[in-house]
């Protein structure tokens, strides 16, 4: 999506050769309008597939889960990363590895959101180290539903998580791909 990609020239920071920061406009303050038309975007790549829920980790995916799904006309359904009071049903659960903060967390979906007859798009902000996308995943598998894709804005292409997406048979659209950056330049791959 070249859009994204002169966005992430004009806007973004890239520190070292690993971290890109695009919290102006993707997931600290959001660019409502740029982020409408990413959705649009997701929902032209998948509207010959059978999509019955949006699914996503909270936080920064949420936004574009929900533009995204408003294009399809179905729920958003987030992993909760925290546990909760509240969450006292029966849940699906996963260990996913958080790249950025180096920390190992639990994400959770209730059992009554989830089950066999969904065909589900999985929806994220970046894709690095493939872990919170691979979380998600097993939750499906855990409810017996189908990943129909993987939607990605941005994946840093220099690191396995696309590949091991791919390698395990699972469609992953990245609308962004960087195959290399530094704090002077930010090379794309294809799309």
């Amino acid at each position: 999506m070249e859009e994204l990609k002169q966005k992430i020239i004009n806007e973004g920071q890239v520190i070292g050769t690993e971290i890109l920061k695009v919290d102006c406009f993707l997931n600290h303050q959001l660019d409502v309008a740029f982020l409408d038309r990413v959705a649009k975007e997701f929902y032209e790549r998948y509207k010959s597939q059978r999509i019955d829920k949006i699914l996503t980790v909270e936080v920064s995916g949420i936004a574009i889960a929900v533009l995204t799904a408003m294009y399809f006309g179905v729920p958003v359904l987030f992993a909760k990363k925290l546990q909760s009071k509240t969450l006292n049903e029966e849940m699906y659960e996963a260990q996913v590895h958080s790249f950025t903060k180096k920390i190992d967390y639990n994400i959770r979906v209730a059992k009554k959101f989830l089950n066999e007859e969904d065909h589900v798009l999985i929806i994220d902000d970046f894709l690095a180290k493939g872990q919170a996308a691979l979380g998600l995943a097993e939750i499906c598998d855990q409810a017996g539903a189908t990943v129909e894709g993987i939607g990605i804005v941005i994946e840093k292409d220099f690191q396995e998580g696309g590949s091991i997406l791919r390698d395990s048979g699972y469609r992953v659209d990245s609308l962004a791909r960087i195959v290399e950056m530094n704090e002077e330049e930010i090379i794309f791959g294809e799309e």
